[in-house]
């Protein structure tokens, strides 16, 4: 197994096009066609962390946060970065983040804080947009269904909870064949008349490719007229953070000792009480202010994040509780989500979770 083959399961789940525009996530360092001889998982690539690599024999190393997020334009050592840099290529050690493309997936870092707080009726908080398309082509009416099905199996027509979603219109298209071609019906130099099917399917912009190829493999005509077309629409299964309620409602403090339990946290940094229970509940991993405005619109009574600046808690103005646990311990489970993902797809192969905290806050 090499690592290109780790590194397309990580990316079915969370594709690199989910990522923000300033990240740094897929591999750092190292080459998709080595072996893997072992996989160690950690919230951050550290020299300890590739020290325990080392250790235990794994020569890849899967982080939530990427270790390179700018350009290096000297690698000498004189900070833990360029060290890293420097432990990783020596010792052939592959380096791969999955980052905000994991935040973002509907599955990913807000579910697992979700899912220890007990969320109901999940919802992406802040869905993002443009990354849909949609596609428009024409076949033989005869073919249509194979065509479609095609699609399907590629990946396209989901929508929601529901799949094998498409469009169709039956119509008449036309076309001349040059003298060398071989057309489907009709003869060449001659316009022919073939009763089509007009088939319309929405499909995730990062599926493009094989979308494309599975209908040109299962298309019958020998040129294929087809659209793309980009949409502005939101995608409600991509996006920052989720909000889903509480089993029960709770009183106020009794909610923020289950956050501070459930997230093993040293500190939890709240707004003042609001004298009302807690059941909807907004959740984002790492520095989550940016949807502070979004958890207020859908109604949340708290919101659990990390990295508030002292100015930001004003701005939750009674209408919410934020509840910040800190960076580190927000997004903690992404160790096991990246061994979920794994032991599911790869049945005879056990990747190794780090002993190490590399949480770099400490409180007394």
């Amino acid at each position: 197994m090499t690592i290109r083959d780790i590194i397309q399961v990580i990316e079915a789940f969370a594709p690199l096009s989910y990522q923000e525009s300033y990240d740094n996530a897929g591999l750092i360092f190292g080459s998709g066609d080595m072996e893997v001889k072992g996989v160690l998982l950690t919230l951050d690539a550290t020299e300890a962390v590739l020290d325990e690599a080392l250790e235990k024999g794994c020569n890849l190393v899967i982080a939530h946060h990427p270790i390179v997020f700018g350009g290096l334009k000297k690698i000498n050592g004189k900070n833990y970065v360029e060290r890293v840099a420097i432990k990783a290529i020596k010792n052939d050690i592959a380096v791969y983040a999955a980052h905000t493309n994991l935040d973002n997936v509907r599955a990913g870092v807000s579910a697992m804080m979700a899912g220890r707080l007990n969320l109901r009726n999940t919802k992406v908080l802040a869905p993002k947009r443009e990354l849909l398309r949609k596609l428009f082509t024409f076949a033989p009416v005869a073919d249509a269904e194979i065509v479609r099905q095609a699609l399907f199996e590629a990946g396209a027509g989901h929508i929601g909870k529901y799949s094998e979603c498409s469009f169709y219109q039956d119509g008449t298209g036309t076309f001349k064949g040059a003298p060398d071609t071989d057309p489907y019906a009709g003869t060449p130099g001659e316009r022919h008349q073939e009763g089509e099917t007009k088939i319309e399917v929405i499909f995730p912009a990062h599926l493009e490719g094989q979308v494309i190829r599975a209908m040109l493999q299962h298309h019958p005509y020998e040129e294929v007229a087809y659209d793309i077309v980009k949409l502005e629409n939101e995608w409600a299964e991509v996006g920052s953070g989720l909000i889903g309620s509480l089993p029960e409602a709770m009183e106020e403090m009794d909610f923020l000792r289950l956050v501070k339990e459930q997230f093993k946290t040293g500190c939890v940094r709240y707004t003042p009480l609001r004298g009302k229970k807690v059941q909807k509940v907004a959740v984002c991993g790492g520095a989550g202010s940016f949807l502070l405005k979004k958890a207020i619109a859908a109604g949340a009574d708290a919101y659990v994040s990390a990295d508030f600046k002292y100015h930001e808690f004003f701005d939750a103005e009674n209408q919410l509780i934020i509840a910040d646990v800190g960076h580190f311990e927000s997004e903690q489970f992404a160790v096991e989500l990246f061994y979920h993902i794994l032991t599911e797809n790869f049945r005879n192969f056990a990747p190794l979770k780090s002993t190490i905290s590399t949480n770099p806050v400490n409180y007394l």
